[in-house]
Parts: C-alpha cells; sequence; structure tokens
C-alpha cells in the first residue's frame, strides 16, 4: 500500500511549477524582444533625507508619523529651547548695555573736541600777544602743551567710541547666534516626500546630531536595475527605456539616467571570457516627475519591477507587451 501525498510535498510542487511557469513567460517575454532590447530585474528607488538636530536638546513635539506626505519648509518636529531663549535675552541685555556705552563714548568724544577747540583758539589768541611781548614764550609753551594733550585725549576718545561700537556688533552677533540656534530646533523638510521612519518621539533627550525622521524624497524616485557589459558599454545616458512594475500590465516610459563607470559583482581584474559576462553595471531609469506627480500617491520605494533599456542607435520598436501606457502619460519622455 503506498503512503500517502503529505501536504509539505504538494505545496512544493506547486512551487515549483509556479516558478517554472513565471521562469517559462519571462523566457518567453525575451524571446519576442528585438536583439536592441535588454530586459532587467531592478526596484523603484529614491533618495532618503534624515531629519537630525544640530545640537542636543530635548525633543516637544512632533507633528508627522510614518506614511505621512510631507511639503518643503512644512514643521515636522521642535526642539525645547527654553534655555536658549534665556540665553537670548542676556545677549539682548549686553546690546543695550553696548549701546548705551556707546553713547556715553560718543557724549565724551563730543566734550573733548571742544575742550580741544578752546585750547587751540588760545595758542591763536597767545601766539599773537606773545609777537608783541604781551604774553611770556613760557605761557605760550605751557597753551601749547595743553593743546597737544587735548589732542590725544580726544583721539583717545574716538577709540573707546571705536571700542563701543565692536561691542554693540558683538553683542549683536551673539543675538543672531542665538535665533539661529532657536530657529535650527524647529526642525523642518527640506523636501517634498513621505515619511519613512519616526526614530524619536516627544520627551525624549535627542544628542548632537540625532535622528529624528527619515523621509523618502519623492522628487528624487528612479528605477535601478544591472546591464551586463555586453550590453552596458553600448548604453547611453538618455536611451529611451521601460519599466515594467510587476503586479501591473503597463509599461512606464523613462530614459536612463545614469551607468555606472564601475563594474559590479566581480574582481577588478578579469582575463578569462567567462569571468567578463558576469560583469554588471548599475544603471538608472528616470521617468518624467510630472507622471510622478500625477501618482504621487500610490509612489513606493522598493516596488519591484523589470525595467527594458534600448540598446540600439535607430528609434525604438517596443513589442507589444511594452507599450501600453499609463493614461496621460505625456509622449515627450521619450522621443
Amino acid at each position: 500500500m503506498s503512503k500517502p501525498i503529505t501536504p509539505i510535498l504538494v505545496i512544493a510542487c506547486l512551487v515549483a511549477a509556479a516558478g517554472y511557469g513565471g521562469w517559462s513567460y519571462w523566457k518567453a517575454q525575451q524571446n519576442l524582444m528585438p536583439p536592441e532590447l535588454y530586459g532587467g530585474n531592478g526596484r523603484v528607488e529614491s533618495d532618503q533625507v534624515d531629519i537630525a538636530t544640530k545640537s542636543a536638546g530635548r525633543l516637544v513635539n512632533v507633528t508627522v508619523r510614518e506614511g505621512d506626505k510631507v511639503e518643503p519648509g512644512q514643521v515636522l518636529a521642535q526642539i525645547d529651547t527654553a534655555e536658549l531663549q534665556a540665553q537670548r535675552a542676556k545677549y539682548a541685555a549686553d546690546v543695550a548695555y553696548a549701546e548705551a556705552s556707546k553713547i556715553e563714548a560718543g557724549a565724551t568724544v563730543d566734550q573733548r573736541a571742544a575742550e580741544l577747540r578752546f585750547r587751540e583758539d588760545d595758542v591763536a589768541r597767545k601766539t599773537k600777544l606773545a609777537a608783541t611781548g604781551a604774553v611770556t614764550q613760557e605761557a605760550l609753551n605751557e597753551s601749547l602743551s595743553n593743546r597737544d594733550a587735548s589732542k590725544a585725549v580726544l583721539a583717545a576718545a574716538r577709540q573707546h567710541v571705536a571700542a563701543a561700537e565692536r561691542s554693540v556688533e558683538a553683542a549683536q552677533a551673539l543675538v543672531a547666534l542665538a535665533d539661529t540656534q532657536i530657529a535650527d530646533n524647529t526642525l523642518s523638510s527640506p523636501v517634498r516626500g513621505r515619511v519613512l521612519y519616526r526614530l524619536a518621539n516627544p520627551g525624549e533627550v535627542v544628542a548632537s546630531g540625532g535622528k529624528v525622521l527619515t523621509i523618502v524624497d519623492l522628487e528624487q524616485v528612479y528605477f535601478e536595475m544591472f546591464v551586463p557589459s555586453e550590453q552596458a558599454i553600448r548604453l547611453a545616458v538618455g536611451s529611451p527605456a521601460r519599466i515594467a512594475p510587476d503586479g501591473t500590465d503597463i509599461a512606464v516610459p523613462a530614459r536612463v539616467s545614469f551607468v555606472s563607470p564601475d563594474a559590479q559583482f566581480t574582481p577588478k581584474q578579469v582575463e578569462t571570457r567567462s569571468e567578463r559576462d558576469k560583469l554588471m553595471f548599475r544603471v538608472r531609469l528616470r521617468t518624467s516627475q510630472s507622471l510622478i506627480e500625477r501618482h504621487i500617491d500610490i509612489v513606493k520605494t522598493g516596488a519591484r519591477g523589470v525595467g527594458y533599456v534600448w540598446i540600439g542607435s535607430e528609434k525604438p520598436t517596443w513589442p507589444e507587451f511594452l507599450q501600453k501606457r499609463i493614461a496621460g502619460d505625456p509622449l515627450d519622455v521619450e522621443e
């Protein structure tokens, strides 16, 4: 009597059959493609932006959650600024004190300038009198000495004004620094994107440079795939391409935006043909930003698919399975 087939064996057979069927379908599609067209697996990627603190502080508020869409300039989190506000108040008081000192120094200059004018008039008067013998030379010399002393005192007073001006500027710089530090504790989004990770919560103390959020930049979305060296050597930036996301029956028009200058997956020194066949080059495909904008709510980084690149120099002739577009797709993305 034969043993009954176990469920595990049945499942394994079904998985193997499905895998073979998928591989057979993919192989059939490859056979339908012209020789100038290459297709390879890849996935949707995007630049990630870390929202981090510039200085240590306690997190007061986080206004977004994972999955939320954010706009440039939108406030995302707030760090406590009570200590910085107190420092700013002190710096503002220092500015007021420095400005008062500057005014006082200016008044002193005016006083010393008046004294100098009096001394100069006295010198002029005694010089005339000394010429007629009405004033002794000793009296004239004393007047000259007093005038020179007044000049030195005036110069010193003007130096005090300059120093007071520098003190005002230094105090104002500290206020500006405090304002900058306070502004840095309001964390805003620099890009249009979606929150990928929320790494801290209100009440936590975040270290300097500590990450609070990670945002996916939806304005820097691309499809990344790998192309063998034989095809990559003929592939140029700007070449037409198609992106076929898994689970859909559409092909998104795109263009090659980047071809890595370095090969992947093999040693730097390759001698044999069999080793050269393993060389793969990283390639990025980008579609129109307007298309991404229209479908921004369903754009998912990490989504898998197949990328197709046209390697020929002539106008591409896409197979039928790559001709179905998204409704409203701009035609100028490929021609």
